[in-house]
């Protein structure tokens, strides 16, 4: 099979929604590929607002691939990881500098710092910088892309993580799905939702709101999109949020106060599930490349008395 009815049969199908790029078809061998190539068959995936920090973040666009690593946070240690390897284009979900639109941030994050904090990561990003371009990795961000992709983009993923199934989502718009459940104390499904994260590095999770609350619609969000003020209006009973995007004062007093039950998680725990199929389906659509997962899970390691 060429590489035009193989991306057409095999890399359409896998990745559900996916658009395959024209660029693809001009190849002259099958087995090269450029980061580039690989950058532009991931933002067509699915059209998203721009301008997208999904790009090639550092690195030689035209770079040869010849292997590609994913994971979700490309720590300094994870990129030595995959050099090591032999990776030299890592596939990422989240920044590698610090901050949200990496090396193009100018106005926020460590940006605003005081001038001795804002020194000390300047120094932090000119090293990594160096040992990325000495090692000649390119590394590609594909963040707004997998958020949003309908099927097996990151909430989708982290919904069948939890043990629920697509076809019991109720509710649904871009960033947030709620699923049904069979009728249950919030403080029941707490413990299984906890057991289910387990085997991504948290082994406990944090609950706000009455235990004994009887959950038959359960809300979950994507990343830092997972406020549960921003999508009451889907009606879920439980709702699950991350570490990132919610406030002890704000969300979590609500859920004490009204009973209402809150659940939150780590962000790259919620997501690790979402890395994992994007891994696997980019694996079986490239043809000529082989696609290693570096897992991460859990952000922080659990220390207890």
């Amino acid at each position: 099979m060429n590489r035009r009815d193989f991306i057409r049969k095999g890399g359409s199908a896998g990745l559900g929604m996916g658009l395959i790029p024209a660029g693809f078809f001009s190849l002259n061998r099958a087995e090269s590929m450029t980061a580039r190539e690989l950058n532009s068959y991931l933002r067509e995936l699915v059209p998203v607002e721009e301008p997208s920090v999904d790009k090639i973040i550092i690195g030689d666009p035209g770079t040869v691939i010849r292997k590609i690593g994913t994971a979700w946070m490309p720590y300094w240690d994870t990129l030595k990881r995959a050099h090591a390897r032999g990776v030299n284009t890592m596939v990422v979900h989240e920044p590698t500098f610090y901050t949200h639109r990496d090396l193009e941030e100018t106005a926020w994050d460590w940006h605003a710092a005081p001038p001795a904090g804002k020194e000390m990561y300047t120094r932090q990003v000119e090293a990594k910088k160096a040992w990325i371009l000495e090692n000649e990795m390119v590394v590609i961000r594909c963040h707004d892309v997998l958020d949003k992709i309908k099927g097996y983009g990151i909430p989708y993923a982290f919904g069948r993580g939890l043990g629920f199934q697509d076809t019991e989502i109720a509710h649904s718009r871009p960033y947030y799905n709620v699923y049904r459940t069979e009728p249950q104390p919030a403080g029941e499904l707490a413990q299984v939702i906890a057991s289910r994260l387990k085997e991504v590095g948290q082994p406990g999770i944090a609950f706000y709101g009455d235990p004994g609350y009887q959950v038959r619609s359960v809300g979950v969000g994507t990343g830092c999109i997972c406020d549960p003020m921003h999508y009451m209006e889907l009606e879920m009973d439980l709702a699950i949020a991350i570490d990132d995007s919610i406030s002890t004062w704000i969300q979590t007093t609500y859920a004490e106060d009204t009973g209402r039950p809150l659940v939150v998680v780590n962000h790259g725990t919620s997501e690790e599930f979402g890395m994992r199929e994007f891994s696997a389906r980019l694996n079986s659509s490239l043809e000529f490349q082989e696609v290693v997962h570096f897992p991460q899970g859990c952000t922080y390691r659990w220390v207890t008395a």
